[in-house]
């Protein structure tokens, strides 16, 4: 791909700072709620209990989704710049780093004082599959980067191959495999999320990065992308099932008909393309607002609120007094007071963004010399 000068000066997607500060209030809450509510008062018959599950389940998709379209939007103009070697690194850098912070936070240093080490610390949570797909996105943009249009080809098949094929990896044990390594690929031995398929709306992120790359700066892009983010999502969420279920009764392909009966990885992409609707359409107001803020602070935040949650490194948080004890009025009172305290905390009282890039730069930088 060859500079291009109206590339060159396409602005910052401020909707995407937005929808990051969404993602991570309702992960706040959500993780809260789930936390310290008393499983009595999970009712499934319950409209309001059934509306928060629903949003709750679309946290992580749109966490993933983001991760690919800023990371591989910021690849490419520094491509289309002539120099994205200092992104690649830093790409690379991001990724390892985000893995150490995910280990790090389920560390309990006073049982490790102790003599006993817990396995559980191996188990792979958001931070190490959202860097371990930035690792490999920068991989497929190093390979592919002088094919413009194949890149975006590929990255929009492997999403769909990941969604697909979940059936076929979904109960994957991977026994005699080193623990380390199985826990990024099954949840048998407690892992919350895997690279698959959780790479998969990295891979549609970052598919739609390269679509907003090439056409952000020409006339009425953003009313038809709006447009189009709202008429895919709904089709993803109420006709993508349908769809494969077709898909298999002509060509005789099963898997499409047991990925269409458990279809809940393409549903969840519609939910995504619709709030992204929703947030473009919104964006002139965004621009510079609270919520724009929130949104560049999501790393200190989801590390904060771990913490003060979970008992990161010492094993004393909220969880340990408070869990599965709260009514419905405390839990939601709780989960507003505990996303004030840990965006106050983020925004006035730590910046551990900056601090532990400084110190492990430094290290890094001694390692070298």
């Amino acid at each position: 791909m060859q500079p291009n000068k109206n590339l060159l000066q396409t602005n910052r997607l401020y909707f995407i700072d937005a929808v990051r500060a969404f993602a991570i209030l309702m992960m706040l809450q959500g993780h809260f709620i789930d936390t310290l509510l008393d499983p009595i008062y999970r009712d499934s018959n319950n409209l309001f209990f059934n509306i928060w599950t629903y949003f709750r389940g679309v946290t992580a998709p749109m966490f993933f989704t983001i991760s690919g379209l800023v990371f591989t939007y910021l690849l490419l103009r520094a491509y289309a710049k002539g120099n994205d070697k200092p992104r690649i690194k830093k790409g690379i850098f991001r990724g390892l780093l985000l893995i150490l912070i995910g280990y790090s936070l389920r560390a309990n240093l006073f049982s490790w004082f102790k003599g006993y080490f817990n396995p559980y610390f191996l188990v792979i949570d958001v931070l190490q599959c959202i860097g371990l797909s930035l690792i490999l996105l920068v991989g497929l943009h190093v390979i592919l980067k002088k094919h413009s249009y194949i890149f975006s080809i590929v990255l929009f098949v492997i999403g769909c191959l990941i969604f697909i094929t979940e059936p076929l990896y979904r109960t994957l044990t991977l026994e005699n495999v080193p623990r380390f390594f199985a826990n990024y690929m099954t949840k048998s031995n407690g892992s919350v999320f895997t690279i698959l398929p959780w790479f998969g709306y990295s891979a549609f992120g970052a598919f739609l990065s390269t679509i907003f790359f090439r056409h952000v700066h020409k006339n009425l892009f953003k009313q038809l992308t709006i447009a189009s983010f709202f008429t895919v999502g709904v089709f993803l969420i109420y006709g993508s099932s349908s769809f494969m279920f077709y898909l298999s009764d002509i060509t005789g392909i099963t898997l499409l008909e047991r990925s269409a009966n458990f279809n809940y990885l393409f549903s969840r992409l519609g939910d995504v393309l619709i709030i992204f609707s929703i947030f473009y359409s919104l964006e002139r107001f965004l621009k510079q607002s609270i919520i724009s803020k929130i949104g560049e602070k999501t790393l200190s935040i989801y590390v904060i609120h771990f913490i003060l949650l979970y008992g990161s490194f010492t094993g004393y948080g909220l969880k340990r007094y408070l869990n599965k004890s709260l009514d419905p009025t405390e839990a939601v009172i709780g989960a507003l007071m505990f996303m004030i305290v840990v965006c106050f905390i983020s925004f006035h009282y730590a910046k551990p963004n900056a601090f532990v890039y400084k110190l492990v730069r430094k290290a890094t930088d001694k390692i070298k010399k």
